[in-house]
């Protein structure tokens, strides 16, 4: 075949799938099938509950697979080192790792000195978890060491267990430094050991899913407290003041107050030499920001100003003098985005670290501090930028605005620890508040469509004649079961309660009077014999001469006519009231005389519950109850199938809500209550019209 005979067919081919393509368009979207309640749709798909495995059981076993795969779990580099492709990941985590020591050297003297430790320790804390991780880390992209917030929180603790009170010499009331830098260095080894075994035995029970309850504003307002309270506490190291150490609450707001008080005793030389470094390293990184796609490492500029994974490298730290590390932020970019594929970036900055700490450690021993608190502050630019989300979740989301409002200002004020207890807590009680006032909606009918949507923000959308269809946004659980009932009856236009009390009150007259009528019938019964013998004791009756024993014979069976007459008339009178007590139409809203609703099935659309407890089942049983009491049929739609399960693990089915009230969507709901209203024929037109 020629090459314009393969093109004019294939030409041809596209021109056929357009136009039919084009003709499926035009056709009308049809769907016909049976209305399906819960009980025919579990018939028609063949449910059945799925059957829990026992997990234990796999624990407690024992094989040779089973031991290999524990092995790799927790020593991963036994699974990936081999596989390792030398020539194509090997230069670009030789390359990554350089760049990330380089970063991981002036932060780790920097947030040694957040950490009221020495320099030199930052740069163990820099080597040994970072090298441990490399063994037993899973992410091939995060970069473990030193960390701002993580430095706060180990300072705070020195700084409160060590304060520079306890090592006042007595001559000259100086502090001994190498005393103290001794004691806060064993208690920051271990606190790294104590956070290390409450990492690994909470990584053993896969603890790890806590952090879902740490939505983001929640972390940007934290980080960014954090990053003020690392700011504010480095500017005493910048202006060359000696300030009181303090920990716990305000203690941040007090250490503002007194940097301000003592402004006028600021040493000039620190300070210029603090602003000198600090222009520096924003120089050094707006030109590596600007050449990083030239430039194969960026340049170290803090080093021209003189240089279960996670709980296994702090219990481990621990032993060898290291203070807490995290994973870093800045520098888990800064790898990724040089070309780390793998852990092994990670060792290579290790290693690096380890040659500084060999060769040029004691050139780091006594540093000027103006210059690594320029680095910090240099270095929590990023955080400090976080600020800017507080313009954009105004125009996206308030709530989230609020929440990242409430962390930042707890956080500042009650310290890090502290302040991230209060922010979680808020958060979910926001959540909570949130799903107590959900949006609650009468749903009617899209034209020509089987869609419902709220008839309030549609226009076009019109409710079903003789049906209510009922939405609420939220799950239906113990926080606002109530407040789901009082919208319900609120939504429907008419006062249920008030209505049913009436209906109670009228069958209670009702009763009253039927009891009052037996009473009589009762009496009369009673009273009908008594006469007969009170003649026959010799009461005196006064008999004309003239009258005849026949006339006396007569009057005697008149009489008693008549008795039995009376008698009669109550027990007919007393029959009738139990009549009306016991037939269909005697207790109705109609023949009570009270008013009617202008529905008689009402439509639950339960799409959106997610679970349900025992408080919601019991709502919806009350609501079944009351809206029969005022003669509506109650039907539930588009049940998710463990909301179902729930359901009946609750016993909610009975004699009276069966499954067959249950159906699979609102329109097989409203269709069905349409074909069989609770109170008389339905006119075929709406039914044709649906």
């Amino acid at each position: 075949m020629e090459p314009s005979e393969a093109s004019g067919q294939r030409d041809t081919q596209a021109l056929l799938s357009t136009t039919q393509e084009m003709e499926l368009r035009r056709r009308d979207y049809h769907v016909e099938r049976p209305l399906l309640n819960q009980k025919q749709l579990e018939e028609l798909g063949r449910w059945s509950s799925v059957t829990g495995t026992h997990q234990w059981r796999t624990w407690l076993q024992c094989s040779h697979a089973r031991a290999r795969a524990l092995l790799l779990q927790y020593l991963p580099v036994l699974a990936w080192l081999p596989r390792y492709p030398v020539r194509d990941w090997l230069l670009g985590d030789l390359l990554s790792g350089l760049s990330v020591a380089i970063m991981q050297l002036p932060q780790g003297l920097a947030y040694a000195l957040l950490a009221g430790l020495p320099p030199v320790f930052g740069l163990y804390s820099s080597f040994y978890p970072v090298f441990i991780y490399f063994l037993f880390g899973t992410s091939r992209h995060i970069s473990v060491g030193t960390f701002a917030v993580m430095s706060v929180m180990v300072g705070s603790v020195t700084e409160s267990l060590a304060p520079d009170e306890d090592f006042l010499q007595d001559l000259n009331s100086t502090v001994n430094e190498t005393a103290r830098d001794a004691a806060r260095v064993q208690l920051a080894s271990a606190l790294s050991v104590l956070v290390g075994l409450f990492q690994v035995g909470l990584g053993l029970v896969h603890f790890g899913f806590v952090v879902t309850y740490l939505s983001e504003p929640l972390v940007h307002g934290y980080t960014t407290a954090a990053s003020v309270q690392v700011f504010i506490s480095q500017l005493k190291y910048v202006f060359g003041l000696q300030l009181s150490s303090r920990s716990g609450p305000l203690s941040i707001i007090y250490t503002l107050l007194e940097v301000c008080w003592k402004l006028p005793q600021s040493v000039v030389g620190t300070m210029v030499t603090a602003l000198v470094a600090g222009v520096v390293l924003v120089v050094v990184k707006l030109l590596n920001d600007k050449l990083q796609q030239h430039l194969p490492l960026p340049i170290p500029g803090e080093l021209l100003t003189e240089l279960v994974a996670l709980g296994l490298s702090n219990l481990i730290g621990g032993v060898f003098q290291c203070f807490p590390v995290s994973c870093s932020m800045s520098r888990s970019l800064v790898q990724e985005s040089t070309g780390g594929n793998t852990q092994v970036a990670g060792a290579v900055s290790s290693l690096f670290i380890l040659i500084i700490i060999v060769k040029l450690g004691e050139l780091f021993q006594d540093l000027p501090k103006a210059v690594l608190a320029a680095a910090i502050i240099v270095n929590l630019k990023g955080m400090l930028m976080q600020f800017t989300d507080i313009c954009s979740l105004w125009k996206a989301n308030r709530m989230d605005l609020l929440i990242w409002l409430v962390t930042f200002v707890a956080t500042i004020l009650l310290n890090l620890d502290l302040g991230l207890a209060a922010a979680v807590a808020f958060s979910l009680l926001l959540v909570v508040f949130r799903t107590q006032l959900p949006h609650y909606s009468i749903l009617g009918q899209v034209p020509d469509t089987d869609i419902y949507r709220d008839v309030a923000e549609y226009s076009e959308a019109r409710e079903v004649p003789g049906v209510k269809v009922f939405r609420s946004s939220a799950t239906v659980y113990f926080a606002n079961a109530e407040l789901y009932s009082d919208t319900l009856k609120q939504k429907c236009g008419i006062d249920v309660d008030r209505l049913i009390s009436r209906k109670k009150k009228l069958l209670k007259k009702k009763e009253l009077k039927l009891k009052r009528l037996l009473k009589e019938e009762k009496l009369q019964r009673q009273a009908g014999p008594l006469e007969p013998a009170a003649a026959s004791k010799g009461t005196s009756v006064s008999i004309n001469a003239n009258t005849s024993i026949r006339d006396i014979e007569s009057n005697n069976m008149e009489g008693s006519k008549a008795k039995v007459s009376a008698g009669k008339e109550l027990e007919d009178t007393a029959a009738s009231g139990q009549e009306d007590a016991k037939a269909p139409d005697g207790s109705t809203l109609k023949a009570l005389g009270l008013p009617q609703p202008d529905f008689h099935s009402l439509v639950l659309d339960l799409g959106a519950l997610s679970f349900v407890d025992t408080v919601c089942l019991k709502s919806l049983k009350n609501i079944f109850r009351d809206f029969r009491e005022i003669e509506v049929e109650v039907y539930m739609a588009a049940c998710h199938t463990p909301v179902v399960t729930q359901l009946e693990a609750g016993h909610f089915f009975d004699a009276s809500i069966t499954k067959q009230h249950l159906f699979a969507s609102v329109h097989d709901a409203v269709v069905f209550a349409l074909q069989h209203p609770r109170s008389g024929p339905v006119s075929p037109v709406s039914v044709t019209q649906l």
